[in-house]
Parts: C-alpha cells; structure tokens; sequence
C-alpha cells in the first residue's frame, strides 16, 4: 500500500534509538578507564608466589580490573547476541530487546515511555524496517484531526514501514544494529573494580564486579565464570541514569527476514 505520509514517529523512534546507543556505550564507560586512572595506572604487578597459593575464586589471580578488561575483549568478539537493556531515568523510562550480529543483521522492540512500543528489522545491506504498536501511533498524531487520526491508523496499523538505509532518517537505527559499533565502547584499563561474589545470571555463573563512579553512581559488572567469560549484565545504581543491560544468546543465529510486500507501507 502507498501513502503519501508517514506517521509524525521519528522524534520518539530517534530518541528510543540513541537512548539505547548511549546506554551500551554508557554501560561499557562505567567500567572503563577515567583520565586519572590512565595517568596512575600502569602495568599490574605480577603477584608473588604466596599470593598466586591463596589465589582462590572463578579467576584465580586475576585482580577485578582484569577480570573486566577480560571479559569486554570476549564479548566484542562475539559473532552475535542479545540486548536488554532497561533504563530508568528520571524523564522517560526506555527499554530495547535486541538480536544483532556482525553482518548487520537485526531484529527486535524499542519502548519509549511507559506504553509505546516499536519493532525494529534489518535483514540487508538495503532497508530497516519499522513497526509502530496503536499506542505510539497515537501519540504521534495526536495533534491531528479525529479523521486524520483515524486515516493514520488504518494506514499504518500492524503494517510497517520501510527506509532505505542511505535516508537520513535511518541513521539511529542503523547504528543501534551495528554489533561492532556498538561494542567498540567497551574499552579495557579500568582500575580500582572489586571482586565480589558469585551469582546466576539468566542461568548462567557468574561473578560480580563493581566500581564506585563518583556521585553515588555504581556499576557491576556480571562475568561468566563457565565457558567463554561474556560480560552477562551491567547494573548501574544511584546517578541520573540508572539501569541494567543485560547480554546473552552469544553467537545464536539472528533470524530477520524482511516483511512481504502486503505488509509494508511505502511512503513517499
């Protein structure tokens, strides 16, 4: 089906999209090094022979700093995974579940706010595709006339929308399915992450490790104890932005087949 608009969704898609970029990078930076450690940190002395003895835990020797710079090197090598990522700032709390890997391939929901909901799709090199729930719809048309209203809706109601990925409009989208992009944040040289104990996330073993970010603000970071040591979560608590992201599904296949043509809307 052809219409001559699209709904008025970029403002609260743009902002889902960037908020969820920023929340990664955000994420990966809590544990990252500050001007000040770089300056004071430099190689970690070797441990002596008594301390490598009373070694104990997943790790053995390797001080909490390690453990991360460790476990951020494993996880941007991953091939593929899943983001949730929740944020719970004080303006508008926003929330993404996402399947990417590293040919671009993407699939998942953005939430902005308490009620709307849009779907995310990238299958190729060509589109991403978009999918508004009713909520979002009318929140975006809100200002329009009933009849308007109404148009819109049934234009775009379980249908999507479809971008070529050279539209400007596409830009947030295409980064929040760019693995590599994405993961380049997570950057190794922290000092001063404590080890702390041993827990489960979604299952998994894991070990917990956090580090004091200045006004009130603290983030841990969960490490796979088993296998691969993938970072499996990322809390940050107090602060103007706290939140959790959550990563698994490491190297699953990500299934994003683009819609048939029935069910998009092409805009003009």
């Amino acid at each position: 089906m052809r219409t001559s608009s699209r709904p008025r969704a970029g403002r609260g898609r743009h902002a889902a999209a960037a908020l969820l970029c920023a929340a990664v990078a955000a994420g990966a930076a809590a544990c990252g090094p500050s001007p000040d450690d770089a300056k004071a940190a430099g190689s970690p002395a070797e441990p002596t022979g008594s301390a490598r003895a009373k070694a104990s835990g997943p790790f053995g020797e390797l001080t909490g700093s390690q453990i991360v710079d460790k476990a951020f090197a494993a996880t941007r090598a991953a091939k593929s995974l899943t983001l949730d990522i929740d944020l719970r700032s004080a303006d508008e709390p926003t929330k993404g579940y996402l399947s990417l890997d590293s040919r671009g391939k993407c699939v998942g929901t953005l939430s902005l706010g308490t009620a709307s909901t849009a779907e995310l799709l990238k299958a190729d090199d060509r589109d991403v595709y978009l999918r508004f729930d009713e909520a979002f719809l009318r929140e975006q048309v809100k200002e329009e006339s009933p009849e308007q209203q109404e148009a819109t809706l049934d234009q775009f109601r379980g249908r999507w929308t479809k971008m070529p990925l050279s539209d400007p409009d596409a830009e947030d989208m295409t980064a929040l399915c760019d693995l590599e992009s994405l993961l380049s944040s997570f950057d190794g040289g922290a000092s001063g992450i404590v080890k702390g104990g041993e827990t489960t996330v979604g299952g998994r073993k894991a070990l917990a490790l956090t580090e004091p970010a200045g006004g009130g603000e603290t983030s841990t970071v969960y490490v796979a104890t088993e296998g691969t040591p993938y970072v499996l979560r990322i809390v940050t608590s107090g602060g103007d932005e706290p939140g959790t992201i959550t990563f698994s599904r490491f190297g699953r296949p990500v299934v994003a087949k683009a819609p048939a043509a029935k069910d998009v809307v092409v805009t003009e």
